[in-house]
C-alpha cells in the first residue's frame, strides 16, 4: 500500500492528512501556525505519521499548500533583489516597470530597470530590432546585485524570440546562479500588468527556495525522504516543486483553491458555492465543472496590478477569532482576530477576549469550550451579534452568486460551525465529512495542470491549426509540472475573437489536466 500527505498551511492553522493510493481517509490533524511556518509543518506531519502508524518509506506523494509567498509579498520580506528588462521602446517609453507599484514594495526588490527596444506585432510582425548591446550592458551593471531579473517584451505570448535571447545575454553576463522570469510563461495577454506578474515572479525566488528546502527538511525529519514533491497553484491544481521554484507567484491564493476543491471532492458536486470559515477570514469561492471559478477582473496582489490567472473569491474579516465589540445595539464584528491565540483569548477557553466563536455557543450554535463561560452575556444582545455575523456572509454570497437562483452551499473549514443550516441565498446547507481539514484534502487529491494563452491570426493559422497548436502547449505544460502524458485532457477551450486587431485574430486560452505522473 502506498501513500500521500497533504499540508495546508493557513494563517491560524496547519492541516494534514494522510489518504491510501485509494483515497481512503488514514489520518488527519489540525495544529497552530507557528511563527516560522515549518515548525507548525513538521509537527502536523509528525502527528499524524504517529496517528496512522504507517512506515515513511510507504509516502510516495508530499503535496504542500501555503501562503508563504503570499506573506512575503504582504510583509515585504524575504524577497529577491530584481533587475527588470522591458523590450519595446521607442513605443513603450512613457509608462516605465514599476508605475502604480507601492514604494516600500518598490524598494525591496529594485535594483534597476532598463526598456529597450525590440518586440512584435500582435501578428508575429518585428516592431524593432533588439537592442542587445543594452542588454548585456545592463546586465554587467547588474552583475553581483541581483538574485532574478524579470523580462517582458511587447506581444511576447505570441512570439517568444526576444525574451529567450534577451535571456541568454544576460546569462552570459550575470554568470550561474541567477533565475530569469520570461513574462510569456507567466502572465496573458497586456504588457503593464503581465510586467508585474513576471516582476513579482521573479522577487519570490529566493522565498520559494527557502519554502521547498523546508518542506523537504520537514519530510526528511519524519523519515520520508523519497516522496515525490508537490506544491498547489491558485487554479487548484499541483506543480513539482522544481516547477514552483520557477514560477512561485503561481502560488499565491491557492489555499482557498484547495479548499474548493476539497469540498468537491467530499461532496461530488461540480457546481456550488464554497463557503470556506478559518480562523481569521471566511473565504467564497465557487465550483464551476469541479474547479474554482477563474476571476475575470485584475488581480492586485500586495497592491500590484497584475492578469495571471487568479482564483475568483471574495474574503472578507469573519473567522473563529474575529472580535466582537460594542455587543448590543452597534455591534462591531471584526475584522481583526485573535487567530491562532483563540484557544488562549476566546472567553469559553477562559480567556478575556469577545470572539465570534464565544457568539455562536452563546447563541447555541456550537458546541465547544465552556458554554458557562458566556452565559452572563444577554440574549438579546448575543442574538443581535450572530444575526450581523450572518448578514455579513449572505451578503457576500450574493456577491458572488451569477444570477438570483438559489444555489447549494458547501460549507468547510474549522470555523464553519460558526454558521447555521439554512441561509438566504442557497438551496442547502451541505457539512461533508472531514470537512474541517477539506483544504488538506484538496491538495492532496489535486491533479496536475498546464494552461495556455496566446492570440492567433487565423488569416496566417486557420481557426484547426491555431486550436491543435494551443492545445499541445497546454498538454505540455501540463506534462512539465508533473501531468501523467498519458492522462492529460483538455478541460476548458475559450475562444475571443478580437475585432480591433487585423488579420482575423483571436485569443485562446485552453486548459488541459492530468493525474500526478508516478
Amino acid at each position: 500500500m502506498t501513500y500521500r500527505i497533504g499540508i495546508d498551511v493557513g494563517g491560524t492553522h496547519t492541516d494534514a492528512v494522510i489518504l491510501d493510493q485509494n483515497s481512503n481517509m488514514v489520518a488527519k490533524t489540525k495544529s497552530a501556525t507557528t511563527p516560522d511556518i515549518g515548525t507548525g509543518i513538521q509537527k502536523a506531519i509528525a502527528a499524524c505519521m504517529q496517528q496512522s502508524g504507517i512506515d515513511p518509506a510507504q509516502v510516495t506523494h508530499a503535496m504542500l499548500g501555503t501562503t508563504h509567498c503570499t506573506n512575503a509579498i504582504v510583509e515585504r520580506h524575504g524577497l529577491s533583489r530584481i533587475g527588470v528588462v522591458r523590450i519595446g521602446a521607442p513605443a513603450t517609453l512613457a509608462i516605465p516597470p514599476f508605475t502604480g507599484w507601492p514604494d516600500d514594495l518598490k524598494n525591496t526588490v529594485f535594483v534597476g530597470s532598463v526598456i529597450v527596444s525590440g518586440g512584435h506585432e500582435f501578428d508575429g510582425q518585428r516592431i524593432a530590432a533588439l537592442d542587445e548591446a543594452e542588454i548585456r550592458r545592463a546586465g554587467r551593471e547588474w552583475k553581483g546585485k541581483v538574485a532574478a531579473v524579470a523580462i517582458t517584451a511587447v506581444n511576447s505570448p505570441v512570439d517568444t524570440e526576444d525574451e529567450l535571447r534577451a535571456k541568454e545575454i544576460l546569462a552570459e553576463e550575470l554568470g550561474e546562479g541567477v533565475h530569469f522570469s520570461l513574462s510569456y510563461e507567466i502572465g496573458s495577454i497586456g504588457l503593464l500588468e503581465r510586467e508585474n506578474a513576471t516582476i513579482l515572479n521573479a522577487s519570490l525566488v529566493e522565498a520559494a527556495k527557502r519554502m521547498v528546502d523546508g518542506f523537504e527538511s520537514s519530510l526528511a525529519e519524519n523519515g520520508i525522504e523519497h516522496a515525490q514533491i508537490f506544491l498547489s497553484q491558485n487554479d487548484g491544481t499541483l506543480m513539482r516543486s522544481s516547477y514552483a521554484l520557477r514560477f512561485p507567484v503561481l502560488t499565491i491564493a491557492s489555499g482557498p483553491t484547495n479548499s474548493i476543491r476539497g469540498a468537491s471532492y467530499l461532496t461530488n458536486e461540480q457546481n456550488a458555492l464554497v463557503i470556506d470559515v478559518g480562523g481569521t477570514t471566511t473565504d467564497i469561492g465557487v465550483l464551476v465543472q469541479g474547479f474554482p471559478r477563474e476571476s475575470s477582473l485584475v488581480a492586485e496582489i500586495g497592491g500590484v496590478r497584475t492578469n495571471f490567472r487568479m482564483p475568483d473569491l471574495l474574503s472578507f474579516g469573519l473567522g473563529g477569532g474575529t472580535r466582537i465589540r460594542e455587543l448590543g445595539k452597534d455591534v462591531q464584528v471584526g475584522p481583526d482576530s485573535v487567530g491562532y491565540q483563540l484557544p488562549q483569548k476566546g472567553l469559553i477557553f477562559g480567556g478575556d477576549t469577545l470572539t465570534a466563536t464565544d457568539i455562536a455557543v452563546a447563541a447555541g450554535q456550537a458546541s465547544l469550550g465552556d458554554a458557562a463561560k458566556v452565559d452572563h452575556l444577554p440574549k438579546q444582545d448575543v442574538d443581535a451579534a450572530y444575526k450581523r455575523m450572518i448578514e455579513l456572509v449572505e451578503e457576500a454570497i450574493d456577491k458572488m452568486k451569477t444570477s438570483a437562483d438559489p444555489v447549494p452551499a458547501i460549507l468547510v473549514g474549522g470555523g464553519s460551525i460558526l454558521l447555521p443550516d439554512e441561509m438566504a441565498g442557497v438551496s442547502r446547507v451541505i457539512r461533508p465529512a472531514n470537512f474541517d481539514v477539506a483544504n488538506a484534502i484538496g491538495v492532496t487529491i489535486a491533479q496536475v495542470s498546464g494552461q495556455i494563452e496566446k492570440i492567433y491570426s487565423l488569416t496566417d493559422w486557420g481557426r484547426d491549426n491555431a486550436l491543435a497548436d494551443a492545445k499541445e502547449t497546454a498538454i505540455r505544460e501540463a506534462v512539465a509540472a508533473g501531468a501523467g502524458e498519458q492522462s492529460v485532457e483538455i478541460v476548458d477551450v475559450e475562444e475571443v475573437p478580437l475585432a480591433y486587431l487585423p488579420g482575423n485574430a483571436v485569443r485562446i486560452r485552453v486548459k488541459a489536466v492530468g493525474e500526478l505522473s508516478v
